[in-house]
């Protein structure tokens, strides 16, 4: 049963309908022919039995047409070659198309933009074969074809669907052989389980980290050097839209490995290719989330703790020396307001005596209270972020045992204002093996611009060290510092995760931007 608004828009008749339907005479046909007006509109194609239309749907047909008895249309088909004679004439007077029209022109020009229609989207909307179809019937309706049967449809929409995947992963592994003759028996080894392992080498690629230790930020980064030792980049499949791929990768990643294993060739090359790019990026991300968060829980957060604990133990002797002074410094400006009211000469050890009698303070007392303000309280402003940094220090055997595959991983790259950045990081491994005994830092040796005003202090302000030579642990922190300001990760492609920061960033990030 249609709706009001479908009924309104599909079998109102404007003045070119009336003057369509008036070409017969009789109520019943002139009846006939409306339905039949409204039908193709609504339904895209003529009925059978033209009369198999909801009773309101005559009503208002009849209403507007002034037949006082609808019942009158159940005459129409006395003669079955009328309804056929009117269904042409409908045909042909609003410009309708048979489906399977092959002789005429216009015919053929339509059937071949319908298929170009169809292969098209088959090839850059992953679409599943309902969709596909309603694509289609929705094409045929705005230009005026008749629908043809429901199964001629369905397997015309599947056939084009399958030569769509066989063009994808013809296409895909094309490019994987032609970057590498031997990527894709490296790509079908991941579905092998090695000697001795339980799993294959795909599920242990597809194994997040767990937990939140130096160890797991190890094997996360191990794991991306893994799947970064494919090297995936060679692979140009930009011809391929966007979603194709991550279609492929979807199917991939939810598919066990002994099923993947099974599937013949090239479908199984561009699959593996799908699924171990979409793992990359995974990877990639994993690693940097659990970097972030080892830097804020197990870094930053207690260093935070620690130093705001050693200020706090301060807090008592600062309050206590800054009471002292206070009172003695009223004291002293009352006194100096008073020689200045009289006249009088300034007699210090009048004032001190005054200090003594009314705060309750020495000399010595004052001068021990000027000294513990000037230790508690430093004269720059960066006294507290300067004290974090000192306390991150301490804190460095946490992010000792990846310091050396951080440096050396193969994902990393650097955009133009992030190399100066990802060579510092670069230099982490001999940094972590230096003996600072040994071999202290020198100037020449690393670039000053990267210590921010607040690591200026622990690394360069040793006392400990000679002249012109700094501290190597708190360089190495002042250099994956900058690393992790950068490491922020979010959400900004149409169909990969991309880290969000100027510096450094993976390798693939600058390979998916020219669209490899």
């Amino acid at each position: 049963m249609p709706s009001l608004p479908d009924m309104e828009k599909f079998f109102f008749l404007d003045a070119f309908d009336r003057e369509v339907i008036g070409r017969s005479r009789q109520d019943s046909h002139r009846l006939g022919v409306a339905i039949q007006i409204g039908t193709v509109r609504h339904k895209g194609l003529f009925l059978e039995d033209p009369l198999e239309v909801p009773w309101p749907v005559v009503d208002y047909l009849a209403e507007q047409l002034g037949i006082g008895d609808p019942s009158q249309v159940k005459r129409y088909g006395e003669r079955p070659k009328t309804v056929y004679e009117h269904a042409w004439m409908i045909r042909d007077v609003y410009g309708y198309h048979d489906f399977d029209d092959r002789e005429s022109w216009e015919g053929r020009v339509l059937s071949k933009r319908f298929l170009t229609f169809l292969h098209g989207r088959a090839w850059t909307h992953a679409e599943g074969p309902t969709a596909l179809f309603d694509q289609s019937v929705a094409w045929l309706r705005r230009h005026r074809v008749l629908l043809p049967g429901v199964t001629v449809l369905e397997r015309l929409v599947g056939s084009v669907r399958e030569r769509a995947d066989e063009r994808l992963y013809a296409t895909v592994t094309r490019q994987v052989e032609r970057a590498d003759a031997g990527l894709p028996r490296a790509l079908s080894g991941l579905l092998v389980v090695p000697e001795g392992a339980r799993i294959s080498e795909l599920e242990r690629l597809r194994q997040a980290p767990k937990r939140q230790s130096g160890t797991e930020m190890a094997k996360a980064l191990k794991r991306v050097d893994d799947i970064a030792a494919f090297r995936l980049v060679r692979v140009r499949v930009d011809k391929v839209p966007v979603r194709r791929m991550k279609t492929l990768a979807k199917y991939g990643a939810g598919t066990k490995a002994p099923l993947l294993a099974r599937l013949s060739e090239p479908r199984k090359t561009a699959t593996m290719l799908g699924v171990t790019r979409s793992l990359e990026a995974e990877a990639i991300d994993d690693a940097l989330d659990l970097f972030a968060l080892l830097m804020a829980t197990r870094l930053i957060s207690p260093a935070r703790r620690k130093s705001a604990g050693e200020r706090m133990a301060m807090l008592p002797k600062l309050e206590k020396a800054s009471k002292l002074l206070s009172r003695a410094g009223r004291v002293l400006v009352e006194q100096l307001d008073l020689v200045a009211e009289v006249g009088a000469d300034l007699d210090v050890a009048a004032l001190w005596t005054a200090v003594a009698a009314q705060a309750g303070a020495s000399k010595e007392q004052v001068l021990a209270a000027l000294e513990s303000v000037e230790e508690l309280v430093p004269e720059d402003d960066g006294a507290a972020e300067a004290a974090l940094r000192a306390a991150l220090v301490d804190k460095y055997n946490t992010v000792r045992p990846f310091l050396k595959l951080l440096g050396e991983s193969r994902a990393l790259g650097a955009a133009a204002g992030g190399r100066k950045v990802l060579a510092a990081v670069r230099r982490l491994p001999e940094l972590a093996r230096r003996q600072v005994g040994k071999k202290p830092l020198l100037p020449k040796e690393i670039d000053a611009s990267l210590v921010s005003a607040a690591w200026k202090r622990p690394v360069f302000a040793n006392p400990d060290l000679p002249e012109g030579r700094w501290i190597v642990t708190p360089m190495r922190c002042a250099s994956w510092r900058p690393c992790f300001g950068r490491c922020r990760c979010g959400t900004c492609s149409p169909h990969l995760r991309f880290p969000r920061f100027p510096g450094v960033f993976p390798m693939w990030f600058r390979s998916a931007r020219r669209g490899c």
